[in-house]
């Protein structure tokens, strides 16, 4: 069973150590998606993820996929269209852009989990300063790329990428590294394209011991 988050109280959630095994990493459904409740989410490595169809869900996976800068792969193609200047790099120049185009639909993802509420959700976060983006612009200033996620402290908690041109979002990851900002990028679940960039398994113990350090 999961806990049902009561939305009239404030946030506050269930140790992480209680997340289910299957699905992997569900903690807990209800609550509210505004930022007061995100924040106390997020310093806990918890997050939304959720269909229309759906209460809100909140997740805790483990072990938990993440990348450190310092292990970021960039490969010789991507160093390559890097050195060209093909493609303008900007940072919080059109989050909500960003954030609906990801929410888009995909010939291999028809449906989306980025829902009208989250986006209302991440646009708040964003306004209040603590969601970001990263945008990849073409020679005619068209967004042909992005990436958008949570950022506090050291850590930037990914959420979702787009691409419209080849390797126009690996762009935005390598100027998110490369801004020497983070000490920690949580991608939250693995994926190959991932663990072709770097990205690692971490248990959750040092997981949530690097968000104590790292999130204030």
């Amino acid at each position: 069973m999961i806990h049902w988050l009561d939305p009239d109280k404030p946030p506050y959630f269930p140790d992480t150590s209680e997340a289910l095994q299957e699905p992997r990493g569900l903690l807990a459904a209800g609550g509210k998606l505004e930022v007061e409740w995100l924040l106390v989410a997020y310093r806990q490595g918890i997050f939304p993820w959720f269909s229309a169809s759906e209460p809100i869900l909140w997740w805790s996976p483990a072990p938990r996929t993440v990348l450190l800068p310092k292990n970021f792969h960039v490969s010789k193609s991507l160093n390559k269209l890097s050195r060209q200047n093909r493609y303008r790099l900007s940072w919080n120049q059109a989050f909500e852009k960003v954030i609906h185009q990801c929410a888009a639909p995909r010939d291999d993802h028809p449906g989306t989990w980025i829902v009208k509420d989250m986006i209302e959700a991440y646009v708040s976060m964003h306004r209040a300063g603590f969601a970001n983006s990263v945008e990849c612009w073409d020679a005619d200033d068209q967004l042909v790329g992005g990436l958008y996620g949570i950022t506090l402290g050291k850590v930037f908690f990914g959420e979702s990428m787009f691409s419209q041109a080849a390797n126009a979002s690996k762009l935005c990851l390598k100027f998110l590294v490369e801004s020497g900002a983070y000490e920690l990028i949580d991608c939250q679940l693995a994926t190959e394209h991932l663990a072709s960039l770097g990205a690692i398994d971490m248990n959750r113990e040092d997981f949530e011991s690097m968000l104590d350090k790292y999130t204030v």
